[in-house]
């Protein structure tokens, strides 16, 4: 097991065949949400993810600031269904947050959580910033941390 952080041109041909897959099969499939996974933003991103013997645990993708908003964003915040229960969300956001505040000197990040996550995100000091909306038919809220180095 092994978690990984690349960049679009870093990901091998197989690591962004898994990642796509792992997302349609839990977004698209899983939540019965037909929308365009694809989005061209992936090329702007960055990819942490937990790579176990070939499969992808879990995953998200990590944006500067400037790039999706004014904060540094995280997005398509996943873990398999078969891995959800062992801690791997919590250590994954960890990183994340981690990862945005060491390396890019990131203060401030933003996330656009589905409603039934807001506790969660919570757990990690984000707060609400906007009344609840429906994207692609999934209730989200945008939720806000600042600065990364409280809870």
């Amino acid at each position: 097991m092994e978690w990984k952080l690349k960049s679009y041109e870093e990901l091998s041909k197989e690591e962004l065949y898994r990642i796509i897959k792992l997302r349609i099969d839990v977004f698209i499939v899983e939540q019965n949400c037909p929308y365009h996974e694809l989005d061209d933003m992936d090329e702007k991103a960055h990819h942490l993810f937990l790579d176990q013997e070939g499969e992808i645990s879990a995953y998200c993708r990590l944006f500067s600031s400037g790039v999706v908003d004014k904060e540094a964003s995280i997005g398509r915040v996943i873990v398999r269904k078969q891995d959800r229960g062992k801690g791997w969300a919590k250590t994954l956001l960890e990183k994340a947050l981690g990862f945005l505040e060491s390396e890019w000197g990131e203060t401030a990040v933003k996330i656009s959580a589905q409603d039934y996550l807001r506790s969660f995100y919570g757990l990690f000091g984000f707060k609400e910033v906007s009344e609840v909306y429906l994207e692609d038919g999934i209730p989200h809220v945008d939720m806000v941390k600042t600065p990364l180095t409280e809870n």
